[in-house]
């Protein structure tokens, strides 16, 4: 079965998991782990993710985060490929480190967003990491003990958190910390892992036509966790932006005439924005086709950055220049 497309948006809120191949170490000892967390502390401000939640175990990771303005997918690929780089240089090992891809689950804020917390910061207790919910306000590779105040980690977004606990750091803490501890001794939690409901009716023209009735005939979606009203608002989002493809590439555009486009509004020669070089002009016409090519043509990074002779994250980068520079001069694709 081919696997599903991801859902990615700006500010949206992701559980993400990571997991080794053939449920292999990710992290062999600490150094691992603060390498990882070296990039977690360069990427999150870069990428203008937020992350609330996070644990690293022996073979898998959890987060909680919302997306940038580059989505989901422009964090992720540059934390998991320095870190598997890094990893088989250092423990002279080649080969996949993670199984598959990453899984990025959009989750329900209003409903979810304290149970996620609390679940994956429990995650090395329901391992026995370590020996008891105590040790658990220490543990330095766990969101928890930024949450209480005993670790410090600039990009990890506390207050938002703690603001859902109470008014004062102090008290919010202790409610936190309570809240937390009424979960202690529970196991797994698959259904916080994603599967929210959306009704099998043929497809999605028949999804919009029908409104939701129970829970018989009704199907999980693994990429959302949320109730019916939520998963099918994600997924219209979705559906209207693949419309949206469609739509574009029926009219004849491709990435030429998105060349085209871009010389006419900048008054350039094509080669300029394929030589080499960071003149204000050339920069702001490399963002503009980098913007237009992935968010309305729908290319990837890869084939962007090999078209343009850049690397996959200066081409993340672009897409979110190319993004301000057509909003603030209100430029369009369409001339």
């Amino acid at each position: 079965m081919p696997r599903l497309a991801r859902l990615d948006a700006p500010g949206v809120l992701h559980h993400i998991i990571i997991r080794g191949i053939e449920r292999r170490a990710i992290f062999r000892d600490d150094l691992d782990r603060e390498k990882f967390l070296e990039r977690l502390s360069i990427l999150i401000p870069e990428t203008q993710t937020i992350c609330y939640a996070w644990v690293f175990m022996f073979n898998h990771a959890h987060f909680l985060l919302r997306s940038g303005l580059g989505g989901i997918a422009h964090l992720m690929r540059r934390l998991l490929t320095g870190h598997a780089v890094s990893f088989n240089h250092r423990h002279r090992r080649h080969g996949q480190l993670f199984q598959n891809r990453y899984k990025s689950i959009i989750c329900q804020e209003d409903v979810y967003f304290k149970e996620l917390v609390r679940y994956i910061h429990l995650n090395p207790v329901r391992a026995k990491i370590v020996p008891d919910f105590g040790g658990l306000n220490n543990y330095p590779y766990c969101g928890h003990s930024t949450l209480m105040g005993n670790q410090k980690r600039v990009w990890q977004e506390t207050d938002y958190v703690l603001s859902f606990f109470g008014n004062s750091s102090a008290s919010a803490r202790r409610s936190y910390a309570a809240y937390v501890k009424e979960e202690y001794g529970q196991g797994r939690r698959p259904e916080l892992t994603g599967g929210g409901l959306i009704r099998s009716l043929g497809g999605w023209a028949a999804l919009k036509k029908v409104r939701l009735k129970g829970q018989d005939r009704l199907k999980g979606d693994e990429r959302i966790l949320g109730d019916s009203d939520f998963v099918l608002s994600i997924l219209a989002e979705a559906n209207e932006k693949i419309d949206r493809y469609y739509k574009i590439k029926s009219q004849g555009y491709n990435i030429e005439k998105v060349e085209r486009r871009v010389v006419e509004i900048f008054g350039i020669e094509k080669d300029v924005i394929y030589s080499k070089g960071r003149r204000k002009i050339q920069v702001a016409a490399r963002s503009l086709l980098c913007y237009w090519a992935v968010r309305e043509l729908g290319h990837t990074a890869t084939d962007l950055a090999r078209r343009l002779g850049m690397t996959q994250p200066a081409v993340g980068y672009a897409v979110s220049r190319g993004e301000q520079i057509a909003k603030e001069r209100n430029y369009n694709l369409f001339s």
